[in-house]
């Protein structure tokens, strides 16, 4: 019988220390006409501040699929800040958008950060009419054909949920694309879709349909979050569902969904890249005993736990995600003494 033992971090809401990272500040305009009208109506009733801030700042930029020769205008958030460090990469969840990282992203550029967001190929908002395959490999394709456009540098790829099977699958077939991975609340072990694949395509559509459907999406929120307020709720609901109003978005995920989806879980032994796993101790999406059984899994990685905070800890408690990120790529960088979790870590040791 062993122990393993997870460091919380106390975090106070706000402003996190600039990191000693040397950054120049670019700035890129952006503008919410990349979106089709019909799609601006619906956002124009998002009160969030943040969700706003983040939709101003959305872009399309063209990445050609080299599996199926598609161009893609792409969706993603550039960053404010050029590092001369390797940029982190946020990746989303199953059927979500960049706007998952709202409240988190303007914390990691205020850390110093080159931090990008980018939606992944099917899911958010960029402009499929063109439709491709949006399979695993048409997805892996995408994300590497973006980086090797745009980004150029190993990266800190950053993957919730569904996400961390992305970026697990990605870091073991780029892995030169790939300096580290940041896991949260990773949904790794699910064999694919399993016989949602084999559903009529007419079931499949039908199937699909539903996840935009308010109610579900709104049980969906409930579900993954703590405690949270009733018009709260109904305005991340909002928030979550907006991509959906795409006129390819059923096809894109029903095409995902017969593919097959993610099953990483045999190949997680094959990842060698330090990573950061986080995790919300209320999760009631994931179980988070795997959390614990994803550390041992991995041959060189570290588990956080964040108390009273569901399934997407960067929408939830957005602070202290920041600060974990923030702590973990400090210390690879920093080797001189030993950082403030790295310090509880030696204590609670001794003491086992």
């Amino acid at each position: 019988m062993f122990k393993i033992t997870t460091i919380t971090a106390a975090v106070p809401s706000g402003i996190l220390p600039v990191s000693n990272r040397k950054t120049s500040r670019l700035f890129f305009g952006a503008s919410p006409d990349v979106f089709p009208p019909f799609l601006l109506k619906e956002m124009e009733k998002i009160e969030d501040p943040f969700a706003r801030k983040l939709v101003s700042r959305i872009e399309m930029l063209p990445v050609e699929l080299s599996v199926s020769k598609n161009r893609i205008m792409t969706s993603c958030v550039k960053p404010t800040v050029r590092d001369e460090g390797n940029p982190l990469v946020l990746l989303h969840g199953f059927d979500s958008s960049c706007l998952e990282w709202r409240y988190t992203l303007p914390l990691l550029e205020q850390a110093g950060f080159e931090t990008w967001a980018i939606d992944i190929l099917g899911w958010g908002f960029s402009n499929l009419e063109t439709l491709p395959l949006c399979n695993v490999e048409s997805k892996r394709d995408h994300l590497y054909q973006f980086w090797k456009s745009y980004i150029k540098r190993p990266m800190l790829l950053v993957g919730p949920s569904l996400g961390a099977a992305a970026a697990i699958d990605f870091a073991i077939n780029h892995p030169e694309a790939v300096d580290k991975l940041i896991l949260i609340n990773a949904s790794v072990y699910a064999k694919g879709t399993g016989n949602l694949s084999k559903l009529p395509r007419s079931v499949a559509f039908a199937a699909v349909s539903l996840l935009k459907f308010l109610p579900l999406r709104f049980y969906a929120a409930n579900l993954g979050f703590t405690d949270l307020p009733l018009a709260t709720c109904l305005e991340w609901t909002q928030i979550a569902r907006l991509h959906c109003l795409l006129p390819w978005w059923e096809e894109a995920t029903v095409d995902f969904m017969s593919s097959g989806g993610y099953n990483v879980s045999s190949q997680i032994d094959q990842v060698l890249n330090r990573a950061l796993i986080i995790y919300g101790e209320n999760d009631r999406i994931v179980d988070t005993k795997l959390a614990v059984r994803l550390h041992c899994e991995l041959s060189n990685a570290i588990i956080r736990q964040i108390p009273d905070c569901g399934h997407v800890p960067h929408v939830e408690k957005p602070d202290v995600v920041a600060a974990l990120i923030t702590d973990f790529v400090s210390r690879e960088i920093h080797h001189t003494r030993p950082s403030f979790l790295e310090q509880e870590e030696n204590i609670l040791a001794s003491q086992l």
